[in-house]
């Protein structure tokens, strides 16, 4: 099954989510646990999830991605803003478990000036704190363009911090194609090195999910400017190629691209024509 989504908005529950996504040609879903900048968490609404279970059964909705919020930067240099973003984590992935054994996506982070190397120290320490053993979420680490201070603008980066996480078994990485397109990495030209490179760096059973989303800039531009499907630098062919990859093809995509939903059904339908 081509498992493909987009971004939805959570204010109206979960139930609202699964039957906007089937009426835009989706059948899987990215939202944010909270407002994207921050702050506290609308409450649980369990007959809302009792009733989304059923209509997800019922309408093929397997995987569904949780985004923290933009603000959370675990390795951030005010002992504030960590404490923030460990806090915020600890509730989401507290509250995931109403939707178990789904996936919760967020940025590593940005070191601030203290050097990728504190950077990853306080990811992993952030990570070991909030992870627990019977937890049935899987934590996904961004593939990021590498703009500014940020961690995972390449393949190491993410290894390295895996590599100091305790319950590495929690973890997995979500990969964005503007942004490793961004971050130098050239999957319209050479598609097959950057998985074979991906695999041997991180490990390909990791890969969990897809942010299918063009970009606005030329490769190794460290931008992160998304663009609609086939506008942008990446282009159509290449995406053709990405979603029919036999590596990649079973993985659930979601799309981050500037649109509404008219857009977003528009593209889902574009994708499902060049899905062999």
């Amino acid at each position: 099954m081509f498992k493909i989504g987009c971004h939805l908005s959570a204010s109206k529950g979960y139930l609202a989510m699964a039957q906007t996504a089937s009426s835009i040609g989706a059948n899987t879903f990215q939202f944010f646990t909270r407002n994207p900048r921050g702050g506290s968490a609308k409450a649980i609404d369990v007959g809302d999830i009792e009733k989304y279970h059923a209509y997800a059964e019922a309408n093929g909705i397997t995987a569904i991605l949780a985004h923290a919020p933009y603000t959370l930067n675990l390795c951030s240099a005010d002992a504030a803003i960590r404490e923030f973003a460990l806090n915020t984590m600890a509730d989401d992935l507290r509250r995931m478990e109403y939707t178990p054994h789904q996936m919760y996506n967020f940025h590593p982070g940005s070191h601030v000036k203290q050097g990728v190397d504190v950077g990853i120290d306080l990811i992993a320490e952030g990570l070991n704190k909030v992870l627990w053993e019977d937890m049935t979420t899987t934590v996904l680490l961004e593939t990021m363009a590498g703009k500014g201070s940020e961690i995972g603008r390449s393949f190491e980066e993410l290894r390295r911090i895996i590599d100091k996480t305790e319950l590495k078994d929690k973890l997995g990485v979500c990969l964005d194609t503007c942004h490793v397109h961004d971050g130098g990495y050239d999957i319209v030209g050479d598609l097959d090195k950057v998985i074979d490179e991906f695999d041997t760096i991180i490990g390909i059973d990791r890969l969990k999910a897809i942010h299918i989303n063009d970009s606005k800039n030329p490769i190794g531009a460290h931008k992160d400017r998304h663009e609609k499907i086939g506008q942008g630098y990446i282009g159509l062919d290449a995406f053709e190629k990405i979603i029919n990859h036999p590596v990649l093809r079973d993985l659930p995509f979601f799309l981050e691209t500037p649109n509404e939903l008219d857009g977003y059904a528009g593209e889902i339908e574009l994708l499902k024509s060049i899905r062999k």
